[in-house]
C-alpha cells in the first residue's frame, strides 16, 4: 500500500517556499519521514503520476519535471533531496524506485516498489490539491514564478486520468 502524508504545512515567507512534515511509505518501508520543502518538487511529483521521470537535482529551474519529489527544508535541491525514477508499466502499476544521486548525472537505485497506478496518482493528486488549498491568500512568489499555474494544469490532468481509470479507461 502506498501512503503519502504531509500535514503541518507552512509559508517561510523569507525564503518563499512552502514547508510541512512529510511521510512517504509503501507497505513496511518508510522511504521519507521529516520536515521538508515540498513546493519546489511538487510539479514533478505531480508529472510522475502522468509519465515516467528520471532526477536530476542540479537541473535548472525551468526543468521542473527532473526536481526531487521532496527537498531540504531550505528550498534548495541541491542541498539535499528525495530523489525517485518512476515507470508507468503495461499492467496498471507503477514502479517507484528510490535513488541516490550523483553528481555526474547518474543515479544508484536504493529500493524499487511496485504500486497501483490508480493508487499512486489518487494519492499524488490529493497532495497537489491540498497545496493548491494551502496557497490561496497567500503572499507566495516561489522561485519558479509558473509553479502554481504548472501545479493547476497538472492537476486537472490527474482529475482527468483518475475519471478515465475509474471509467474503465474510456
Amino acid at each position: 500500500m502506498f501512503d503519502v502524508s504531509i500535514k503541518g504545512w507552512s509559508h517561510d515567507k523569507d525564503l518563499q517556499i512552502i514547508q510541512a512534515d512529510v511521510l512517504m511509505a509503501v507497505d513496511d518501508s518508510v522511504l521519507v519521514e521529516e520536515p521538508l520543502c515540498v513546493d519546489v518538487g511538487l510539479p514533478a511529483f505531480l508529472y510522475s503520476a502522468l509519465h515516467d521521470t528520471a532526477p536530476n537535482r542540479f537541473a535548472p529551474p525551468d526543468q521542473w519535471e527532473r526536481m526531487p519529489f521532496f527537498v531540504c527544508g531550505c528550498g534548495d535541491p541541491e542541498c539535499r533531496g528525495f530523489s525517485f525514477v518512476v515507470h508507468h508499466l503495461a499492467d496498471a502499476q507503477v514502479e517507484l524506485i528510490e535513488v541516490e544521486e550523483r553528481t555526474n548525472g547518474t543515479y544508484r537505485e536504493l529500493e524499487t516498489h511496485l504500486i497501483s497506478s490508480i493508487d499512486y496518482t489518487k494519492q499524488v493528486l490529493a497532495v497537489g490539491e491540498t497545496y493548491l488549498q494551502f496557497i490561496q491568500g497567500l503572499d507566495y512568489r516561489p522561485f519558479l514564478a509558473d509553479t502554481v499555474k504548472v501545479v493547476e494544469g497538472l492537476v486537472d490532468q490527474l482529475h482527468q486520468q483518475v475519471r478515465s481509470e475509474s471509467d474503465g479507461g474510456s
